[in-house]
């Protein structure tokens, strides 16, 4: 049985933990276990901490035998990108820069997640400080795609989403600043939340654009990443009974989304959005010109926030980076303080009307990401292939981002692709209902 618990859903082993056919402990070591011995483990996990987590499964063992578990996911092993500080555990955010880095306490998500009951199993390997959509990362480690394992796995949460693709994790914990949880999640057919800005906290999670940067899981199911969002902000779980996505409307975002987009993709997007109606959605295609604009200043406001935050610990040992990375933070040198004000009151107009044009929809969809996977090896030697495939990547994703809204990637059923739900901001319990309907209609 305990090889079954590593494909399981993080909520089906709660459930199992509760019934008492899972033993948390057993179900620890089996996980720990499989990330020690598989082939691809120094390429997933930057370092396990497995005494903590075999201490937090037998406490949560502990108060299952004596019926006072802390919810479903209480003995349930989680992995942590390493970007969220875990005290006395080095967390390098995929840097050499940070070589060593070791905090004195806990990220405060973990802290709510630890109370929660779950179990940390350790750190994943990420892009290098979380400032890529590819998950290429030849600092440290680059993560292999489930479906092909000499592609990225998407980035920059590539190690959380392997983690849990390849069964050596129950979820993944990761962040996104401009899509690094979704586009993993699509990668590896698996689904990832985007929340709100300032709904989960970011304290002790090493920065990155700190006005865009969110916290959120990588897991198998929607009610899984519904228990993680109550878990990672100790607050109350999304209500998931009854759910239909008869009469529910959805726009799809015709703007920009579809450029360039890739066959596969396409064809992932078309079959799911044929699933959805066939279930009772509701759906129109609409242009928001807008959007074209708001993608646009992407540069002027993610790369200046991003070098501001990190110019000086890069200037002074900048030799240690992964060029393609250094000269992606060193591009918002170029940009005047002047231009990032004005940029930020276009974007701030561009979200009002954002709000309005999609006030009538319960979401807006749109393909996850244009592209597939790209290969590796050829990342690292072409230049303009890099490039390219790192900004086709997070265009779509971006949009979410941008206009502050909560987003939800489902997986397809085609290999490595993923439909993308975008709702208003801070409702991603109306969010999570909607992508239980629509996760139905897509099996």
């Amino acid at each position: 049985m305990s090889d079954q618990w590593l494909f399981m859903t993080a909520s089906d082993l709660g459930r199992g933990i509760e019934a008492g056919e899972v033993d948390p402990v057993a179900l620890t070591e089996t996980y720990l276990e499989a990330a020690r011995t598989h082939e691809f483990s120094d390429r997933i996990y930057a370092r396990l901490t497995e005494g903590r987590a075999m201490a937090e499964a037998t406490e949560a063992k502990r108060r299952a035998d004596m019926g006072q578990r802390r919810g479903l996911l209480d003995g349930v092993p989680i992995s942590w990108k390493d970007l969220f500080d875990t005290a006395g555990v080095v967390t390098e955010a995929g840097s050499a820069l940070l070589k060593d880095r070791t905090p004195d306490t806990d990220a405060e998500v973990l802290v709510n997640a630890t109370q929660a009951g779950t179990v940390c199993l350790g750190k994943t390997h990420m892009s290098e400080l979380a400032f890529s959509g590819l998950g290429l990362n030849p600092v440290t480690a680059t993560p292999p795609c489930i479906n092909d394992v000499g592609a990225v796995a998407g980035g920059s949460s590539s190690g959380a989403a392997t983690s849990v693709a390849f069964g050596l994790a129950a979820a993944g914990i990761g962040s996104d600043t401009g899509g690094s949880v979704r586009i993993p999640a699509a990668w590896n057919d698996l689904v990832g939340l985007k929340t709100t800005i300032n709904r989960i906290s970011v304290k002790g999670a090493v920065p990155l654009c700190p006005r865009f940067d969110t916290v959120g899981p990588l897991c198998r199911s929607v009610e899984d990443a519904a228990q993680l969002l109550a878990a990672l902000e100790g607050g109350r779980l999304a209500d998931l009974h009854g759910v239909s996505l008869d009469g529910a409307r959805l726009m799809i975002l015709d703007t920009i989304a579809f450029d360039d987009i890739r066959g596969e993709p396409l064809a992932g997007f078309n079959s799911a959005v044929e699933r959805l109606k066939a279930a009772g959605a509701i759906v129109e295609r609409k242009e928001v010109p807008e959007i074209a604009d708001a993608l646009a200043l992407s540069g002027t406001l993610f790369a200046p926030e991003a070098y501001g935050v990190w110019k000086d610990v890069i200037e002074a040992n900048p030799s240690v980076m992964f060029p393609e990375i250094l000269e992606r933070f060193r591009s918002g040198a170029g940009i005047s303080g002047p231009d990032y004000v004005a940029g930020w009151r276009r974007l701030e107009a561009i979200i009002s009307i954002w709000n309005e044009r999609i006030s009538a929809f319960d979401a807006v969809v749109l393909p996850t990401s244009p592209i597939l996977p790209p290969n590796a090896e050829r990342l690292l030697t072409d230049s303009d292939y890099y490039v390219t495939e790192n900004l086709l990547a997070l265009r779509n994703t971006r949009v979410g981002n941008l206009m502050g809204s909560a987003g939800v990637t489902l997986p397809t059923g085609l290999a490595s692709t993923g439909i993308m739900f975008l709702g208003a901001p801070y409702a991603e319990e109306r969010l999570l209902r909607l992508c239980a309907a629509a996760e139905d209609a897509l099996s």
